[in-house]
């Protein structure tokens, strides 16, 4: 008997110590910072931690990566706010507005720490497990006073595709004692780098346009906790030290006194543990709270408090590098440090805040739900005629978690036509979209709405226009009155197969579903022609691009059933033709109703790419229309073959050396026997002013002397007045061409660059900017001119082939929704 006692106690000791917190080391295994920790023992950890602390702990998988990578989220509290979590979550956004009811009672602040939205900046994971720790560490005294007076959530990974890619990387080629040189290998990352996601997409600049699977997964459950307080953390150049609060100048003028008052407070916190510890840091600098896509400023728009960390370090400086202007080595576990002390700090100042912090989110959205500032009361959105790509914009109002609904009866107004800011009068029908300004997320609408955002500072690094009405490419207009919408629901488009096979089917082209109807059509092996006039049958009319799907070369059985069935899938509205016979336009078997090729797309990849511009392509076919590419290395352009390709894509990069006169010659004669390139901004030099192509360069007359009397301290204004990081242009196009069908009458683009391209002597100038297209956002003074009488859009025919020239990125950060229908147009047609 005392043989089995003995036995019993030694296995609940066993199983007290098992249960006991292990610190990051013990678990790993290693010192934490010593190696970094891949992304399953980071998952494993938190999965240990919530185990051994059910009451204070609960794990949520709130989605996963596209490769298959979970996506978690820690609520650490208090065992008695872990056990009403859910009646916190809901009183929460009761007192917001945003739930029906009344709180019954009131809530604690809510702090959501975000880690490694980048994921190459792998510090801030692998430091998530010590903040996680230290919170649950009953022998620290402010931690559990974290606890009690807050709910944290950490999701120690945003972005666990692109960390993983980096730390597979590196724990493979480091030195088995890491070399801090900085020119060693470890310190070089092969292309593309860890920073992005799986499509290579930055994860920190979707939070408004939640393109992304992991994007579009995290806002779900942010919009269900709505935090109080966001913080995100990153890393910058090794060569630098440590930015927190106060963010620099842009600040978007609709971040609130409070909110700009607790970004000081942060920066107290902060430079409490530096100072401290003698580590350097700068603030003020760099980082400003202007474009409202990021993990700082897409929160503040929503009400909390927002604010990015920035250690030194990124994926260059692996587990140590050398800093000669510094005269220190910069490591990981150095850099886990800061982004530690950090957090705490953040935890800190929320709790020195706890009632105002609350008190005032709640005073931010009833301020907004019951006098929301701003001219305007109402956005109308015109729906005649754009009913698919208004179906676009309206799952993405869901995501975001605005109201809307339809007008549901006619009157005239006045409204502010929005890309032309111009008042004017306006008949709203029945089936307009209205969206309120008197709702809980009124400035998140007002500020993504803004055509024209004011700018208090030109030196900013990202993009300085984005209104929806140019993003969407819809008529939208701003009333100062106030309308109430009547409940919308989006019609369900269903195709009846009809009894007989009609003699052809036509379907518009004029949304990106429509795209991607064409796309599963030719997987399928229909035969898809397209007319390339306008057209009127049965007093109908319709557009250049209209598709027109014959009987005649689709003799299949099926073929009705199919195509309608796609058709229903891709919300497209089908009208059965019992003729060939238009009334004017082209007859459907005249010169001008072509036929549409499935192509045998490439894209090009690999070094001296554009690691975004490639991801924004693949994402296009992989993730929008769903249609095959073929990705092959740049280093192979000149041993492909060519007999076998139908379309070429080349990315933004640096061809230079990638593309010899000889490749450029096979090319060429590809070209001229049928072939397609698809040349897209930087990749454009390789094609300037060539033998057998039609592109130059602008003249451009020489700098002024007073350049070389230019202030060195004045150098990153300088430099910002020959840039455009990302200003709203609206393109004059040539609607008669292919490529232009589909985009409607306005097309508006993200200028980031200007490449001077003069107009095309042989070819199509189908995109141009004369001397005003300017609508919004900072250019410099530098850069104005060259975005004047530039060729933007172009296509060489040359033989049977053609070669087209985008200067601009149809596809960029897949933001644009008319660029998604030009592209397309550039692919099949």
């Amino acid at each position: 008997m005392y043989k089995y006692f003995c036995c019993f106690l030694l296995l609940a000791q066993f199983h007290f110590a098992s249960a006991q917190n292990k610190t990051p080391d013990q678990f790993l295994g290693y010192p934490l910072g010593s190696k970094f920790a891949f992304h399953s023992n980071i998952t494993d950890y938190f999965k240990s931690i919530q185990a051994a602390n059910p009451d204070r702990v609960k794990l949520v998988q709130y989605g996963s990566t596209n490769e298959g990578r979970p996506l978690m989220l820690a609520f650490i509290s208090s065992a008695e706010n872990i056990s009403n979590l859910e009646k916190i979550r809901t009183n929460h956004l009761k007192s917001v507005k945003l739930m029906e009811g009344k709180p019954d009672a009131g809530v604690p602040p809510i702090v959501w720490l975000s880690y490694n939205v980048h994921g190459n900046e792998s510090v801030s994971a692998n430091t998530s497990m010590k903040v996680l720790y230290e919170l649950l560490n009953k022998d620290n005294a402010l931690t559990q006073e974290f606890l009690k007076n807050m709910v944290i959530m950490i999701d120690p990974c945003i972005n666990p595709d692109g960390y993983e890619r980096y730390t597979q990387w590196y724990n493979r080629v480091q030195n088995a004692t890491p070399d801090v040189t900085p020119f060693a290998l470890e310190h070089d990352e092969p292309w593309p780098g860890g920073r992005f996601n799986h499509y290579l997409f930055d994860l920190n600049r979707d939070w408004a346009w939640q393109t992304q699977k992991e994007t579009q997964q995290r806002i779900v459950i942010y919009n269900q906790w709505m935090p109080h307080f966001h913080a995100d953390f990153h890393e910058m150049g090794s060569s630098r030290s440590y930015y927190f609060p106060p963010a620099a100048k842009p600040y978007n003028k609709d971040v609130t006194p409070w909110q700009r008052q607790f970004n000081e407070l942060i920066g107290e916190y902060c430079r409490k543990y530096f100072d401290k510890n003698n580590w350097t840091y700068f603030t003020k600098n760099d980082y400003d709270l202007f474009y409202p896509s990021y993990g700082d400023t897409w929160p503040t728009a929503n009400g909390a408090i927002g604010v990015t960390y920035e250690q030194g370090g990124g994926g260059r400086a692996g587990l140590g590098i050398k800093r000669e202007d510094e005269h220190d080595t910069l490591t990981l576990q150095s850099r886990i440090s800061h982004h530690y002390a950090t957090s705490l700090a953040t935890l800190e100042a929320v709790m020195s805040q706890k009632e105002r912090v609350v008190s005032e989110f709640i005073k931010f959205h009833e301020d907004a739900a019951n006098a929301p500032v701003g001219n305007f009361k109402t956005y109308v959105i015109k729906t005649k005629g754009n009913e698919e790509r208004v179906r676009s914009f309206g799952d993405w109002l869901d995501k975001q978690g605005f109201t809307y609904g339809i007008a549901g009866k006619s009157l005239s107004t006045r409204g502010t036509e929005l890309t032309s800011a111009v008042e004017q009068s306006l008949k709203v029908e029945n089936n307009d979209i209205l969206i309120s300004a008197y709702q809980p997320k009124s400035n998140l609408l007002r500020i993504l709405f803004d055509p024209k955002p004011v700018l208090e500072d030109s030196v900013t690094y990202d993009v300085t226009s984005w209104g929806l009405a140019y993003i969407f490419g819809l008529k939208a207009y701003g009333l100062k009155e106030k309308l109430t919408p009547a409940t919308y629901q989006a019609e369900q488009i269903r195709n009846p197969v009809p009894a007989t096979s009609p003699y052809a089917y036509i379907a518009s082209w004029s949304a990106a579903e429509d795209a991607a109807f064409l796309a599963d059509l030719l997987k399928n092996g229909i035969l898809v022609k397209s007319s390339n006039v306008p057209f009127e049958m049965d007093k109908m009319t319709y557009k250049a691009g209209t598709l027109i799907i014959t009987k005649k070369g689709n003799e299949n059985p099926d073929f009705d059933k199919l195509v309608t069935s796609l058709a229903d899938k891709h919300h497209v509205r089908l009208v059965a033709a019992k003729t060939g016979y238009v009334s004017s336009g082209a007859d459907f078997g005249g010169d001008n109703v072509v036929f549409l090729k499935t192509p045998k797309v490439v894209l090009v990849s690999g070094d001296g790419i554009s690691a975004t511009a490639f991801g924004a392509v693949w994402h296009y076919f992989e993730q929008q229309i769903h249609y095959p590419v073929t990705i092959v290395n740049a280093n192979r352009l000149g041993s492909l073959p060519w007999s076998e390709i139908d379309v070429l894509i080349l990315p933004d990069g640096r061809y230079s050396d990638l593309i010899n006169d000889k490749q450029l010659e096979a090319m060429q004669s590809w070209v001229r026997n049928g072939g397609k390139v698809i040349a897209m901004e930087g990749a454009t030099n390789a094609f300037l002013n060539k033998p057998g192509f039609a592109l130059t360069k602008k003249f451009s007359e020489k700098k002024k002397d007073a350049d070389s009397f230019k202030k060195f301290g004045d150098q990153q204004r300088e430099d910002a007045s020959d840039s455009s990081p990302g200003s709203m242009f609206q393109i004059t196009m040539d609607p008669t061409h292919p490529l232009a069908f589909g985009c409607n009458e306005e097309y508006f683009t993200i200028v980031r660059d200007a490449y001077e391209r003069d107009f095309l002597k042989e070819g199509w100038n189908v995109g141009y900017f004369t001397e005003n297209n300017y609508k919004a956002g900072f250019v410099g003074n530098k850069m104005t001119d060259k975005l004047k009488n530039t060729l933007i859009m172009g296509v060489q025919e040359m033989g049977r082939g053609q070669v087209v020239y985008l200067m601009d990125d149809p596809v960029f950060r897949a933001m644009l929704y008319n660029g998604k229908i030009l592209f397309s147009n550039a692919v099949f047609r």
